[in-house]
């Protein structure tokens, strides 16, 4: 029911041409992988929560029943003269029983819990900033399709040009061929390639069908018709938007994060602490000496601990962490390096499209002429017919070689704003 409102809010939107923005931003939202932010910000949500209830008062209960070697007990000559007395005094049982219950309460805990909150949001963030970097990915792969499709739709209509082209010859060669002024074989010839041509256009047609499929099966939305995007021009750009390197400063800022808990670890720890049992024997041995019954007992207090452990392994552990922030800055060097050599190479292509385009133009407009020419030749029997052929396909090859140079120009132009993320 989701998908479908927000398919039908973006119809009014898709309803006309599609543009490339357009089909970028349907495909980020349909890709599945999208709903593991959700997930993400849930699971950091409830590890945090679990960390925050270390405030909580830690309740534990135990029982245990023990059976000893030896016990407390009166010297024999106080058991004489207790006896004379009148007192039995047995001493403390072999066997001996408790259930109780031990509450701790941390008042000061050196700042160990708020550290591990950060570290547990830093990873959330470093988990959200991998899944940003494979979304980005998503636009690619869109350029990809959507540049493949405009390329497509400029060779069908370049090969319906084309028939039309042949279907004015084949025309006036049938007329001369009635007049006796062509051979049936020069009108046959037209024809057949003009068939030939009506072939590729079959083919054309279903390599578009699949790759539009494809693109609409990405953006989760029917792409039918295209918005031929406009040039740009960026140059070089920094790279600093790129969700790549806002992956190496989530890396960066959890280092820190988990540096600052070992600072942590090595601060003491106060807590407020009450106990209580019911059982024998209780803390009134003397009591207990004389009888042998169950009996209520409790404390309260107060523990401070600080636990030099950590210091051991300090030395280790920050030069460990150091080693992470090491690899994480050679990965952003690595990066912007690469970076920039794409944006070198890409910056490149589009000049060389942009000359060849300017070749191409002057290369259209002798071939038309030349092909107008031998029509006019052909009419005037100075050529075949397989001349004319000839001509009119080195016409429409330049023309499409000027598409393709011009739609990978502007598919350079796109992908260097990918590369940029501006």
């Amino acid at each position: 029911m989701k998908k479908l409102f927000v398919i039908m809010a973006l119809l009014p939107v898709m309803a006309g041409a599609q543009s490339l923005e357009e089909c970028q931003q349907a495909a980020e939202r349909n890709y599945p992988l999208i709903r593991q932010y959700g997930l993400i910000a849930q699971t950091t949500e409830l590890t945090v929560s679990n960390i925050r209830k270390g405030w909580l008062p830690q309740v534990s209960a135990s029982a245990q029943a023990t059976l000893q070697s030896d016990v407390v007990s009166w010297p024999e000559q106080m058991q004489s003269v207790y006896q004379q007395m009148g007192l039995d005094m047995r001493g403390l049982r072999k066997d001996q029983y408790r259930v109780g219950i031990d509450v701790q309460q941390m008042v000061f805990d050196g700042g160990a819990i708020s550290s591990q909150k950060n570290i547990a949001r830093e990873q959330g963030k470093v988990q959200e900033a991998q899944n940003e970097v494979i979304m980005y990915q998503v636009r690619r792969r869109v350029n990809e399709m959507y540049f493949g499709l405009l390329l497509l739709d400029k060779q069908i209509q370049l090969n319906h040009d084309l028939q039309e082209v042949l279907a004015a010859n084949e025309r006036k060669l049938s007329s001369m061929y009635e007049r006796g002024t062509a051979a049936k074989s020069d009108y046959q010839t037209v024809k057949a390639e003009r068939l030939n041509v009506v072939q590729q256009v079959s083919s054309l047609q279903a390599q578009r069908n699949a790759v539009a499929r494809m693109l609409s099966m990405f953006c989760g939305l029917e792409v039918k018709d295209l918005e031929k995007p406009q040039a740009t021009s960026l140059g070089m750009q920094s790279a600093g938007q790129r969700p790549e390197l806002k992956s190496i400063d989530a890396q960066l800022r959890l280092a820190d994060a988990q540096e600052k808990a070992l600072d942590a670890a090595l601060m003491p720890k106060l807590s407020v602490f009450v106990q209580g049992y019911y059982g024998y024997p209780g803390y009134n041995m003397f009591e207990d000496m004389m009888s042998h019954r169950w009996s209520w007992n409790g404390l309260i207090g107060a523990r401070l601990s600080w636990n030099i452990g950590a210091l051991y392994t300090r030395k280790n552990d920050k030069a460990k962490i150091q080693l992470q922030r090491d690899m994480a800055t050679t990965s952003r060097d690595v990066f912007l390096f690469n970076n920039q050599l794409e944006q070198i190479r890409q910056n490149e292509d589009i000049e060389r499209y942009r000359r060849l385009m300017a070749s191409d133009e002057e290369i259209i407009a002798l071939r038309s002429s030349v092909r107008k020419a031998a029509e006019s030749k052909l009419a005037h029997g100075i050529i075949d017919v397989n001349d004319l052929v000839r001509e009119i396909n080195n016409e429409n090859a330049a023309r499409l070689q000027m598409s393709v140079h011009e739609i990978e120009m502007l598919k350079e132009m796109y992908d260097l704003r990918f590369t940029t993320n501006n």
